[in-house]
Formats: structure tokens, C-alpha cells, sequence
């Protein structure tokens, strides 16, 4: 299901992952778009790169919630800022996060991720 408002993009990562549907996730990234899982400087980019990472995050039990805290829109981009979790069956939080993502409007009006960074607004700050 296409994202039609930036502020979906999240709440739609969140269903994608809680359905373990690799297709899913993986429809919300552009061809070229570029995602960082870590707080390394290692950006993974392009579908099997992605396609890699999101198989791994699909292995990790639990359900998945995510919130935005923000989303800025200036024509066809939108910076957004979320807190996710991933929360298993016995209530112990198994990943959590806040994340930094850019999205940007296709032709046909649905937003996908251009750059995802997965824990980039919980990194601490470098001096």
C-alpha cells in the first residue's frame, strides 16, 4: 500500500516489519536510496544491500511500533524523526531507536525513504 502522507512512512515500516513482509519494506525505498542500520559510517545502498539488512531485521522477534516525532515538508522532501521499538511476546524490548529519515514524492504521489538511518537522532553527539 502506497504512503501518501510523509507522516505515514513510519507507521507503514512498522506494519511492513510486524507482517514480515520483505516486499513491503522493501517498497518503501527507492531504487537508489541509501540506508544506514548502525551508528557506523558504512551506508548500504541499493536493493540487494537494503534487501540484506531488512532480511536481518525481520529475524529479530517481536512487534514493531513507531512514532514520528516530527516531519518537515518542503515540496517533494520531507525530513522525519521517529522513535521505534521492537517489544517481544514476555514485554522485553528486544531494539529500540529513534530514527532519521529523509522521504521524497514519486510521480504517482507515493513517498519512499531516499536515506534512512535507522538510529541516526539516537547517536550521541560528537564533539
Amino acid at each position: 500500500m502506497a504512503v501518501t502522507d510523509p507522516r505515514g512512512m513510519n507507521e507503514a515500516f512498522a506494519r511492513a516489519f510486524n507482517s514480515r513482509s520483505l516486499d513491503g519494506l522493501l517498497a518503501l525505498y527507492e531504487p537508489g536510496a541509501v540506508l544506514r542500520v548502525d551508528g557506523s559510517d558504512r551506508d548500504l545502498s541499493g536493493p540487494g544491500q537494503i534487501a540484506d539488512a531488512l532480511r536481518g531485521l525481520l529475524q529479530a522477534p517481536g512487534r514493531m511500533t513507531s512514532t514520528n516525532s516530527f516531519c518537515i515538508a518542503q515540496g517533494d522532501l520531507a525530513l522525519l524523526r521517529a522513535d521505534w521499538e521492537i517489544i517481544d511476546d514476555a514485554g522485553a524490548v528486544v531494539a529500540s531507536g529513534s530514527s532519521a529519515e529523509l522521504v521524497r514524492r514519486q510521480p504517482d504521489g507515493a513517498w519512499l525513504y531516499v536515506i534512512d538511518h535507522a538510529v541516526g537522532a539516537s547517536l550521541p553527539r560528537v564533539a
